[in-house]
């Protein structure tokens, strides 16, 4: 699904951000991309996305990630952004879903009965006419995922998706994406976070792969994580 070939990238003549680093993502797969800040995550999000060019090969669902299949490789990928409201900028819930789908050319009945369908698959058809700006935090953020999945992506990347939620809806926002059924690459600093939602983590540090294997495996291992500048989850303290 997606694939990365030895992959590098610097900007301009500074030293590389991430350096011949590899690795495959499954279908279905929920991987969890984690690292200190400037490890390299969100270059990785930017380059699976064609945002920026690296040296290496990227392969997503077979296709070459170069400037020709661009558009055909932002219409398989879905990005939720860690700031909801740089993504959420129509007046209602229901106009930010059916942007997407009526600019790219489908009729406006169809593109209301994906809302509808998006909306009940998330349990938040109470959302549909509210205004962006009188819902919660936690509302807000499952609008912003909502607005995606009505182009009905096949692979989601999520950065950061319980940020700034208080326990309720953080808690919220954890069980709905584990409920999706794409291909997910989801970047976060909250561990507890990674590890209900991703069977499997990616650990970035110096610009490398550090670790790559189940999630539970890397986020027991005090040693690792702290050799990465990060602490153990919660829970395993």
């Amino acid at each position: 699904m997606i694939e990365f070939r030895n992959v590098t990238f610097a900007y301009e003549k500074e030293h590389p951000v991430i350096s011949d680093i590899s690795f495959t993502v499954k279908e279905g797969e929920s991987v969890g991309l984690i690292g200190a800040n400037g490890a390299g995550k969100s270059t990785v999000m930017k380059l699976i996305l064609g945002l920026l060019e690296g040296e290496g090969d990227i392969l997503i669902k077979g296709i070459r990630c170069e400037k020709k299949n661009l558009s055909e490789i932002r219409s398989l990928c879905g990005l939720v952004l860690q700031n909801s409201d740089d993504q959420m900028f129509m007046p209602t819930v229901c106009d930010d879903m059916m942007f997407g789908p009526l600019n790219a050319g489908m009729k406006k009945e169809e593109a209301e009965k994906i809302t509808d369908t998006v909306l009940e698959q998330l349990q938040i058809t109470y959302l549909k006419n509210r205004y962006n700006h009188r819902i919660s935090g936690g509302e807000k953020r499952m609008a912003a995922i909502a607005a995606v999945l009505s182009m009905s992506p096949e692979i989601l990347l999520m950065d950061e998706p319980g940020s700034a939620l208080d326990p309720y809806n953080r808690r919220l926002v954890i069980n709905q994406i584990r409920k999706l059924p794409q291909t997910k690459i989801i970047t976060s600093h909250d561990l507890d976070l990674i590890l209900d939602t991703c069977e499997r983590v990616i650990l970035i540090g110096n610009g490398r792969i550090q670790a790559d294997g189940p999630a539970e495996e890397i986020l027991r291992d005090k040693t690792l994580l702290e050799a990465n500048r990060l602490e153990l989850p919660f829970r395993f303290q």
